[in-house]
């Protein structure tokens, strides 16, 4: 019985090694044929397609989906990146048609190229802009506001004093008129900046005028 046991679990021990190294076997394998690959520095500039003179495109993005590395273009079209032998690069810029390369096999060590781009045209249909389509529409559109008119056309409403003040208060300040309010304040603070400081509360004078019109008022009670 204990020659059996020990056979059996000497069965079970090599067929856990077996399945061990056979694991290690299959995960070494794409790892190898992944270094086979050589290292490549691939150069190259991105021109317009269009372009006599070969205008260079700023800010291409080169990258290697896959691998998820890669590069963009500087201010002259120019790009440098390590790759892969069968790399599939993609190029893409903002106006510019997709553009694919892959990189051949046996390629040097140092390889250069040049990419060129079609712009990405896009033909929108025509539009006409108008106020109204005909005279009819106009006139409903004038009466659905249902404005109060008077005779003369104008609502004199719109004129009430009180009306007017509050707008004033409540309306706050435009673009102008910030800018005119801050160019007085700082006016201002440029003209007392060597000036004493002085504090109303402190000024005799003003305290004077307080208590004559307290005592005004009192009278008209």
């Amino acid at each position: 019985m204990n020659a059996g046991v020990i056979i059996k679990g000497n069965v079970k021990f090599l067929v856990f090694v077996t399945s061990l190294l056979l694991i290690v076997f299959c995960a070494a394998v794409p790892g190898k044929a992944q270094q086979k690959k050589r290292v490549i520095q691939l150069s190259g500039v991105v021109l317009e397609e269009d372009s006599v003179s070969g205008i260079p495109v700023p800010g291409v993005h080169i990258y290697v989906p896959k691998a998820g590395r890669g590069t963009t273009t500087n201010g002259m079209g120019f790009f440098s990146m390590p790759v892969l032998e069968g790399d599939e690069l993609v190029i893409s810029a903002v106006g510019y048609d997709r553009q694919y390369f892959t990189v051949p096999m046996n390629s040097p060590e140092y390889q250069t190229i040049i990419i060129t781009l079609v712009q990405d045209t896009t033909f929108l249909q025509e539009v006409t802009i108008v106020p109204f389509p005909t005279e009819e529409v106009f006139k409903q559109a004038v009466l659905a506001m249902n404005m109060p008119m008077d005779n003369s056309g104008i609502d004199k409403r719109n004129f009430n004093e009180e009306l007017l003040a509050l707008m004033v208060k409540t309306t706050p300040m435009d673009g102008y008129q910030n800018q005119r309010y801050y160019l007085d304040q700082w006016a201002n603070s440029a003209n007392s900046r060597f000036q004493p400081v002085t504090n109303p509360f402190l000024n005799v004078f003003n305290w004077a005028k307080f208590f004559s019109s307290l005592k005004q008022n009192k009278k008209k009670k």
